[in-house]
């Protein structure tokens, strides 16, 4: 619980205003780069970005890599991701636990694997794969679904948590997927967290989504990238800060209809909020033990 930090993900439409608000405000703490957007960059522009990246901490985040499958990851883009790496330095990078093809034929999705022994198996070889390739284990994230993966004999904290660990990695917790999720399954948010394995979540994702209308009646909450955080999501970050003790590294995702940027950094600031909340009630919880001893 040392040093929280608390920043955005890199977008082009925004980088104005980010690049202003680090220069001048100091709200952004950190940043993350997708990294597929920087792959083909001239070695002018990779300059340019290194500069970027001096100025605040920051890491990768690869969309297209496909770990979670019984299907090798595509070599050629996780080349890409070691040749960014070097370029950057980032802090660390990440990637989804999720499937973007099959036979070949890319999907243009994050689609969630069956969660059974099949795909942790393939998943585990995938990352390690990466390992050899790109010289660093890939942080891990959950993804958003609308139903359950048919074919799944695991829960989904069961399959995560058994990823995770056997590929000895950290964690990249997505809070509005898990919360997403959970709507969308029947499940409590707090209990699915709580099953997760904590002390290994390094990272976390903020962002907002919608309801929609299911087939025949009923609500899923769509992960959608173009709507504020909301409170049930910052109250998640409040519990997992009271109960990690890693320094967690924040990221508020927007992909589209982007807010006034201050809007943006009120969130920054509502997520910085929620920690400092949470990491109040872990100190009372610990001074709380210490005492009772």
């Amino acid at each position: 619980m040392k040093d929280d930090i608390v920043g955005i993900g890199f977008r082009w439409e925004l980088a104005r205003e980010i690049v202003h608000n680090v220069d001048h405000c100091g709200d952004i703490q950190c940043l993350e780069l997708i990294a597929e957007d920087f792959f083909r960059l001239d070695s002018v522009r990779l300059r340019s970005l290194r500069d970027l990246c001096r100025l605040l901490p920051t890491s990768l985040h690869g969309v297209s890599l496909g770990l979670a499958s019984t299907q090798s990851v595509d070599l050629a883009r996780a080349d890409g991701m070691a040749r960014l790496c070097d370029v950057v330095e980032p802090r660390f990078w990440s990637e989804h636990l999720s499937f973007v093809r099959a036979d070949g034929a890319e999907i243009g999705h994050l689609a969630a694997p069956p969660r059974n022994a099949d795909t942790l198996e393939g998943a585990l070889a995938n990352i390690e794969r990466l390992k050899r390739h790109v010289g660093s284990l890939p942080v891990l994230e959950n993804i958003a679904v609308l139903f359950t993966p048919p074919c799944s004999t695991l829960s989904e904290t069961e399959w995560l948590s058994a990823v995770i660990t056997g590929a000895g990695t950290d964690m990249l917790l997505d809070l509005h997927n898990l919360y997403a999720n959970a709507v969308n399954t029947g499940m409590n948010p707090l209990d699915m967290l709580n099953e997760l394995p904590i002390d290994r979540v390094r990272q976390v994702h903020l962002s907002g989504g919608k309801d929609i209308r299911a087939p025949g009646g009923g609500l899923r909450r769509l992960d959608d990238h173009v709507h504020d955080v909301p409170v049930e999501v910052f109250q998640l970050l409040e519990h997992l800060a009271s109960r990690s003790e890693r320094s967690l590294t924040v990221i508020i995702e927007r992909d589209g209809r982007y807010p006034p940027f201050h809007e943006l950094v009120a969130q920054v600031q509502e997520a910085r909020a929620a920690l400092t909340r949470g990491r109040g009630q872990l100190i009372q919880a610990q001074c709380d033990a210490a005492q009772s001893v």
